[in-house]
């Protein structure tokens, strides 16, 4: 009996006891997220949920240097202007100028990303659009001119989706293998969750602040796919070792909350690592790869939470049920 005192006299979290509240927590995380993701694809063109770039849709990017600083009001007055001169639905962003570009040219403040339809090699169409800049903005420098045609990016897109379906398959077969049903089932859901966590945020990211996703989007999210997945087998596999050892001594309750705070410390370090690297490559890393760098961070501090507070409670929960269930059959 000693040796059952040992790994439950010392519990940071009470995982069972208040699980309810980590459920409620759980999905008031998701809420926001699921609402932008309805609101966006009812009102997104082609009702796609997020705003996705040209890596997807097709269409080419041009970024301009400017001197001046730019406000909302010229931001509209930009739009309306290439509109004017025959640019349909130009997609407009302002970027702060990196450390880069401000080596290679220090008059530049901010940079102009304007988005349209697949102009490929129309020079006339750029030369337009630099018309258009140099009215209100003295010399603006055309930094880069990035295209990709409509049929590149539907494979893009179809490529993008069979990657993240072979991921969850896999996943699924080798939980499969290694756990219980429950086990994996509560796993998989899990990466769900995570998933629709960092996919609604990017919603509401795009509705509120026109952030589109791309292929490095993709990226990110099968990355966050295979932290979660790991820190939650890290988790599973104490609460099955501690379940040969304890099995007959401790409640399966008990067993799940000496197990997550065995491991907690150690989710807990392994997150704030990479999250110090990530932020730090967020606040002094390049431009482009911001995003990426937002929907990482985001994914390992949900899929933390997660393997703690979402797969342990319900591998709990379901067992829970499971023993009431036989309990009243034999009563």
């Amino acid at each position: 009996m000693a040796t059952s005192i040992n790994i439950t006299s010392r519990h940071l979290i009470d995982i069972v006891k208040y699980r309810a509240l980590w459920l409620v927590i759980t999905a008031l995380l998701l809420l926001p997220g699921t609402i932008g993701l309805i609101w966006a694809g009812i009102h997104n063109e082609h009702h796609i949920p997020l705003k996705v770039g040209i890596d997807y849709t097709g269409g080419t990017i041009l970024q301009y240097g400017v001197k001046e600083d730019i406000s909302n009001d010229a931001l509209g007055k930009i739009r309306v202007d290439l509109e004017s001169a025959g640019l349909e639905n130009p997609n407009i962003q302002i970027i702060h100028a990196n450390a880069e570009n401000q080596k290679e040219n220090k008059d530049i403040k901010n940079i102009i990303s304007i988005r349209t339809k697949f102009i490929g090699h129309e020079t006339e169409t750029v030369n337009q659009i630099t018309d258009v800049l140099s009215k209100d903005y003295q010399n603006p420098d055309l930094i880069s001119v990035s295209s990709v045609g409509p049929t590149l990016g539907k494979e893009l897109f179809k490529n993008s989706l069979i990657a993240l379906a072979l991921a969850f398959l896999g996943i699924t077969i080798y939980l499969s293998v290694r756990f219980k049903f429950d086990y994996a089932l509560a796993a998989l859901l899990g990466i769900a969750h995570d998933v629709l966590f960092v996919v609604g945020a990017f919603a509401l990211l795009g509705i509120f602040y026109n952030v589109q996703v791309d292929g490095l989007f993709i990226t990110a999210v099968l990355t966050v796919v295979g932290f979660s997945v790991h820190d939650t087998i890290v988790v599973f596999d104490r609460i099955r070792e501690n379940l040969r050892y304890y099995s007959k001594k401790l409640s399966f309750g008990e067993i799940v909350n000496a197990s997550v705070n065995q491991t907690l410390t150690r989710s807990i370090n392994t997150s704030l690592t990479i999250l110090i690297t990530l932020l730090a490559l967020y606040f002094f890393g390049g431009v482009t790869t911001k995003d990426f760098v937002l929907a990482m961070i985001l994914g390992i501090a949900i899929g933390t939470w997660s393997s703690i507070f979402f797969c342990s409670v319900l591998v709990e929960f379901w067992e829970d049920k499971k023993k009431k269930t036989a309990a009243g059959q034999t009563a």
